[in-house]
């Protein structure tokens, strides 16, 4: 069987760095990357977020998201969005619109305009009683890769808005092979240049607080889909690989730090009612690939995610298994917290 490669033809050049396995390797099972418009050059994912102290608060975090949510509809908005809740480690209610976008150009004209910029810039977000905060991220096509344990889907995050997948993928199901599947892998090693350093605000004091990313910053959302699951499939989601899942997010989030990674969010996707669906994702930044990597292939937190997934993974009929990749420059990267609690997003790596 001739296997694809994850990275699409028109990114492919003359490597200078090798692939960490030979072209005769045959992964143990079958996956898929999606496959961008050569067109597309750059795309933009922002979480943009609310934040209250405690659940019993959940609709107050809900309505001001709802002016997020809102503002999408103002001309040159996302292309599509996702909304997404969690509880972090300091028992706050933390609720997400993901918006994406497929050029920097639009995402401009939309958070550039009055509208988009004098609603964030207002000091009436000071005084709500609710934090917000958001992360707006730029990866040059060249810095993303997915990977997919479907070929059909569900697509998710901005490969929905991709819509094509690839052939079965030869970079997958060895040590190195997220690496090896973002096209920037051929020529870079991707090394992380300089330190997050604060533009403005302080995390100790409350308010606004604005940070800035470094060179080569990585982000991975890997997520899962589990809503079309039955009988034994079912089971082994819920009582073999979520509690492995879960164990490994909580480690993350608690103490990523030691590991580079700056921040982890086990996110659940919701309804437009703030309830939980059958999907979700964990995101984390981290500092490089290779300290994500060094995680991955180590740490006894991710060994057992890895090897529970491997065991079952030829289980897996309807349960749909992805992350997509992307490192960005340092000037691609947009971090804001207002009225958030210290420990929020990179406030807490600061």
């Amino acid at each position: 069987m001739t296997l694809d490669s994850s990275i699409p033809s028109h990114l492919r050049c003359p490597r200078t760095r090798t692939r960490q396995v030979s072209d005769k390797w045959v992964p143990p099972v079958p996956a898929f990357s999606s496959r961008p418009d050569p067109s597309i050059e750059n795309i933009v994912m922002s979480y943009f977020g609310v934040q209250v102290e405690g659940e019993e608060k959940k609709d107050q975090a809900l309505a001001a998201l709802q002016n997020i949510v809102a503002s999408f509809k103002e001309q040159n908005g996302p292309a599509r969005y996702d909304l997404v809740r969690f509880i972090d480690a300091q028992g706050y209610f933390n609720a997400i619109a993901v918006g994406y976008w497929l050029d920097t150009d639009t995402f401009h004209k939309w958070n550039e305009s009055p509208a988009i910029a004098n609603w964030w810039a207002s000091d009436k977000r000071l005084t709500e009683g609710v934090g917000y905060f958001r992360e707006i991220l730029r990866p040059r096509m060249e810095q993303f890769e997915t990977i997919f344990t479907h070929k059909h889907g569900p697509f998710e995050g901005v490969s929905v808005l991709f819509g094509e997948m690839s052939e079965p993928i030869i970079e997958h199901g060895y040590w190195g092979s997220m690496r090896d599947r973002l096209p920037l892998s051929q020529t870079s090693t991707m090394d992380p240049e300089g330190e997050l350093s604060l533009s403005s605000g302080s995390p100790a004091l409350g308010g606004r607080v604005i940070i800035n990313g470094h060179d080569n910053l990585t982000l991975i959302r890997s997520g899962e889909d589990w809503s079309t699951t039955e009988g034994e499939e079912r089971r082994t989601w819920y009582e073999e690989i979520e509690p492995v899942l879960h164990e490994g997010m909580n480690y993350l989030r608690d103490d990523g730090l030691e590991v580079g990674c700056y921040c982890n969010r086990y996110l659940h996707h919701m309804d437009e009612n703030g309830n939980k669906t059958e999907r979700g994702f964990g995101y984390s930044l981290w500092r490089s690939v290779s300290v994500l990597e060094t995680w991955g292939a180590t740490h006894q937190t991710h060994l057992q995610i890895f090897v529970t997934f491997n065991r079952l993974a030829k289980k897996f009929k309807n349960l749909t298994l992805y992350h997509e990749v992307s490192v960005f420059d340092g000037a691609n990267q947009y971090y804001e917290y207002i009225n958030c609690h210290p420990q929020t997003g990179l406030m807490r790596a600061i």
